[in-house]
Order: C-alpha cells, then sequence, then structure tokens
C-alpha cells in the first residue's frame, strides 16, 4: 500500500493544528534568562528564553508590549511569561507568544519604578540644589488632588484649623488609571496662573497600582519645571512614589502636607508675643542703662562745677608764664654778662696789643725754622751726601760703587765710592 506524501507547509501546518488543540499550551506560564532580547522599529521585540539546559524563540509583539510591559527588559533578566506555544509556519519553528512578562519574584510596576527612579537621578531630578524652599507664611495653596475623598478633606481640614487666614485652590483630578497622568501634570501646569505661594500634589493611601499615576515620568517632569515649591503627598508614610524624589519636599501623607505648608496660627500669635515681651524688655533694660549712664555723668564734678576745668587750665598758663619769664631773664642776664666781659677785655681795649704779639709769635716760629734749615747748615761750610736723592747719615749705607752727589752751598759735585 502507498504512503500518502505531505508537503513541508502541510506538516508544519498540521503539527501548529496540534499545538493549538493542546489547552495547556494556549495559556502557559514559561520562566527563564533572558538572551537576545531586541526590539525593531515596528514595536515588537524578539529574544530567546533560557535556562541552564535549554532555549526557547519568543516574541512578543508591540500591542500586549504597550498594554502590559512597564518595564525595559534586559538580557540576563530572570522572568516570567505568559504566553502560548505555536508553530511560526514559515520556518517551521515552534517559539513563544509573550502577552505579558514580570521579572521573576518581582512585579512589573516594581521593575519600572525602580528602572524610572534610576533614570531621573542619573538625570539630576533628585538633587536638592534644585530644590525650592517651602515659604513660612503663605497667603495661596493650591491642592491637586482628587476632588472628593479623604485626602483633600485631611488637607482643607488641617490648614483651616492651623492657619485659617490663608487661601486655598483646589484643581481637581483623577488620581488613578490611565487617564490620571496626563490630567496632574494638566493640571499643575494650570495651577502656575494663580500666583500660588506653595502646591500640594497627591492623594490618599492605596495599592502600587493605585499611585501609579505618582511614578508616572511625565508626572515628575511637571514637578521638577513647576516654578511654585511642591509637596508630594502621595499615600501612606511607608509608600514613597517618584513624585515624592523630585518634589522640593515629601510629607508622609495629605494631612502631613498641610502640616508643612502652614504654620500653626497660635503658635505664630505665642512667638509673636514673646518676640514682643523680648523687645520691651531689651528697650526697657537699654533705656535703664542709659539713664543710668547719665545720672552717673550728671554727678561728677566736672558738670556739678564745670568752672573748676578753666581753673586747672588757668593755673597751667600761669606757670608756663612764669617758667618764660624766668627763662627769658635768665637769658639777657647770660648775654648782659657775657657782653660786659667782653667789653672789658683787652681785645677790644688795645686791639694792637693782639697784633705784636701774634707777630712776636710768628718771628719765634720763623727762626725756629731757619735753625732746622739745612741750607743754612751748608753755608757754614757743612755738605750734604746723597745718593739717589736720598741723604745719606751713615757709611754703612753705601757700599762700592755707589755713585753719590755731595751738595755743597755754591754747587753740587757727582762722585763715585771706590
Amino acid at each position: 500500500m502507498e504512503r500518502e506524501t505531505f508537503t513541508v507547509s502541510e506538516i508544519n501546518s498540521y503539527i501548529n493544528k496540534k499545538l493549538k488543540k493542546d489547552s495547556q499550551l494556549k495559556n502557559i506560564l514559561v520562566k527563564g534568562e533572558l538572551s537576545n532580547y531586541k526590539s525593531y522599529p515596528s514595536g515588537h521585540s524578539y529574544f530567546t528564553l533560557k535556562d541552564e539546559k535549554s532555549q526557547l524563540s519568543a516574541v512578543m509583539f508591540k500591542g500586549n508590549k504597550d498594554r502590559f510591559l512597564k518595564f525595559n527588559p534586559e538580557n540576563g533578566m530572570k522572568v516570567i511569561i505568559k504566553g502560548k506555544i505555536e508553530v511560526y509556519e514559515k520556518t517551521g519553528k515552534y517559539q513563544l507568544y509573550a502577552t505579558t512578562m514580570t521579572e521573576d519574584g518581582i512585579g512589573n510596576l516594581h521593575i519600572a519604578y525602580e528602572q524610572l527612579k534610576k533614570k531621573l537621578s542619573k538625570e539630576g531630578l533628585f538633587d536638592d540644589t534644585h530644590k525650592k524652599e517651602i515659604p513660612k507664611y503663605p497667603k495661596k495653596i493650591g491642592v491637586i488632588t482628587a476632588q472628593t475623598g479623604a485626602a483633600i478633606r485631611d488637607i482643607i481640614t488641617t490648614i483651616k484649623r492651623r492657619y485659617p487666614i490663608c487661601n486655598i485652590l483646589i484643581f481637581s483630578t483623577l488620581v488613578q488609571g490611565d487617564q490620571a497622568a496626563p490630567q496632574i501634570v494638566k493640571q499643575i501646569n494650570h495651577a502656575q496662573e494663580f500666583d500660588l505661594d506653595t502646591l500640594i500634589v497627591g492623594r490618599g493611601g492605596g495599592s502600587i497600582e493605585d499611585l501609579w499615576p505618582f511614578n508616572e515620568e511625565i508626572v515628575a517632569n511637571a514637578i521638577y519645571d513647576c516654578k511654585i515649591p511642591v509637596i508630594s503627598a502621595v499615600g501612606h508614610e511607608i509608600d514613597y512614589t517618584i513624585s515624592d524624589f523630585v518634589a522640593d519636599k515629601r510629607a508622609p501623607t495629605p494631612t502631613g502636607a498641610a502640616v508643612i505648608a502652614v504654620p500653626d496660627l497660635n503658635e505664630v500669635k505665642n512667638n509673636l508675643a514673646q518676640l514682643s515681651n523680648r523687645i520691651n524688655k531689651t528697650i526697657f533694660d537699654m533705656i535703664n542703662q542709659k539713664r543710668t549712664k547719665v545720672t552717673h555723668i550728671s554727678e561728677k564734678q566736672i558738670l556739678r562745677n564745670p568752672e573748676t576745668i578753666y581753673e586747672i587750665k588757668a593755673m597751667g598758663l600761669d606757670n608756663l608764664i612764669n617758667k618764660l619769664n624766668f627763662t627769658s631773664k635768665n637769658i639777657i642776664n647770660n648775654n648782659k654778662i657775657k657782653l660786659f666781659k667782653l667789653k672789658n677785655s683787652n681785645i677790644l681795649k688795645n686791639p694792637n696789643e693782639i697784633t705784636r704779639i701774634k707777630k712776636e709769635s710768628y718771628l719765634k716760629s720763623f727762626e725756629k725754622l731757619e735753625i732746622l734749615n739745612p741750607l743754612l747748615t751748608l753755608k757754614r761750610g757743612y755738605t750734604l751726601a746723597k745718593t739717589n736723592d736720598k741723604i745719606i747719615s751713615s757709611a754703612k749705607e753705601v757700599k762700592s760703587g755707589d755713585k753719590i752727589d755731595i751738595e755743597f752751598n755754591d754747587g753740587i759735585i757727582n762722585t763715585k765710592v771706590i
């Protein structure tokens, strides 16, 4: 009996039909490690899911990615994929068609939260240098939250109780669901048209899915770009959202945001009263100090009898005048004595006597020089012996062959020692 022959397409189609009939393969959970993950311009992503022993080709189409994938898959991640197993008849390969993808042991939203937190932190949206101070005494506060619910009631009640002189503007918005994030951004931009001192953005508690709009990147950017100081008040104290990190101040609850936003008016009044008392006491103490100082000065002898100042100065002046008179008289008397001595001196009485005395002294000095004049010695018959213009005073000063000049009164004889 001749066997039936099948084409390749028929075989692939037959196997695919068999797989599609398998109820377990229609809705299956497969866990493994991502490998060769790649997204294409079409929006579809192709990758391999593997473990220690085997691997499985997989694809996730754009529609499912946009609806269910909240994080960016990376090679090496341990994931759990929900989908179906079918044959791609064109190549004859069976593969996993992914509907959802979660990190093994962690939910999609948590992964997306951590990835966005890391991204925005690297971009500097969380830096303290960008954060604005919350005004201490605001006149007008804006609140962006749901129009109904515990959050808005708590905020309004707390502000009115603590600081009733402050105006509150409510900017109603959705706070959960796919349309919440765009509405929150719209209201943040709208609130900047009202000259607000502070803006509270938040909602009450809920699951991570409920709080998710405050983890959206568009909301984070809107808070960062807001010109008004923003207080983030999302969920309970244990809940942290991306908005908390970007905002200028994070409040643990909506009620806590109201406490941060406004002071307690009673405390303000008490502080003002204390300051007033301190100021009054300081002024009173200063006045008393000045009064004591003025009293002390007024009791001084100088002020009670000011003429004593001039009496002391007058006495000093009299002493100076006396000293001046005494000194002047001494100078005059000394000069008179000198003048008297000068008038009675021999110099003025007989000036020729001085001339005679000076002349006699001169003649005596001249005679002494004449006596010492060697030329006079020559006139008396003596001679001077010289060698090299030096007077010879001893025979030991010359030796044989030396030329000697013998000077007489009337001439010089040149000779030579034999």
